[in-house]
This record gives structure tokens, sequence and C-alpha cells, in this order.
């Protein structure tokens, strides 16, 4: 017998919201059965929901992530499936390299910026008096 998901136990198991799931399938990423007015979801949904998750997760559009599953269905192989994703794989490698490459120099730019603030304050202490034209300053002004 074929086990089905009713969508509330898909969401508690993904940590999803229903209309999450929803949102997939009005994407046309899942196509659940439906048992009366209430959708059903097999194992192989769960597994496509999976998949998508983590494409998600990994910085793959919704349409990558569709032709992965639309390549899944059709080369029984795999074989096409895996040079797509791949080359999609790679690519999404070099996007995340220049990103950190990105960040470390930012990062770098902030630190010497933070470094600059620091010596600047340590180097004018804090003083007490107002500075010109505070309104608080004139009113305790003799």
């Amino acid at each position: 017998m074929t086990e089905l998901f009713t969508i509330g136990e898909l969401a508690t198991a993904f940590a999803l919201s229903p209309r999450a799931i929803r949102f997939y399938e009005d994407q046309g990423l899942l196509t659940p059965a439906r048992a009366g007015s209430q959708r059903v979801y097999t194992k192989r949904d769960r597994a496509r929901l999976q998949l998508i998750l983590r494409g998600k997760r990994l910085g793959f559009s919704l349409a990558d992530i569709r032709e992965f599953l639309d390549l899944y269905d059709i080369d029984s192989t795999k074989r096409q499936q895996m040079e797509m994703t791949l080359g999609r794989t790679r690519a999404r490698i070099t996007e995340l390299e220049q990103q950190l490459e990105d960040i470390t120099i930012t990062l770098a730019e902030l630190r010497d910026m933070e470094g600059d603030i620091l010596a600047y304050v340590a180097a004018n202490p804090k003083t007490h008096s107002a500075p010109p034209g505070d309104a608080a300053a004139k009113r305790t002004a003799p």
C-alpha cells in the first residue's frame, strides 16, 4: 500500500507552513492527489519537496529546480539530470566564491574603519562641555 501524507504532516516534517507547500503546487513543482477535498501526498511528492527545499537552500531558482525535477522524471538513467546539475552547481560555486571575495573585502574595509574610529575616540576623550550652539549648554550658562 502507498504511504500518503497530508499537507499538515508534510508541513510539520519540513518545518514549513501549508501555504508554502501550496505555493510549490501553484508553481507546478508538486502535484498532490485528492482524497475528497483533501490534498494527499505520496512518498514521491515528499521526496520532491525535500529536493525543492535543498535546491532553495543552495540558492537555486525555482526555474532551475523545476528543470532538475523535470529531467528526473524524463531521464530514467539520470545522466542528463546529473550533467545539467553539474553545470548549474559549478556556476553556483563560482557565484558564491565571488560573493565570498566581495564579503572578505568589505569586512576588511569595515575593520579598517572601526580601527580608525577607535583610534579617534581614544585620542579624543569625551568632554563634558556641550558643542557650540547646544541649547542645553545655553540654559546652564551664567
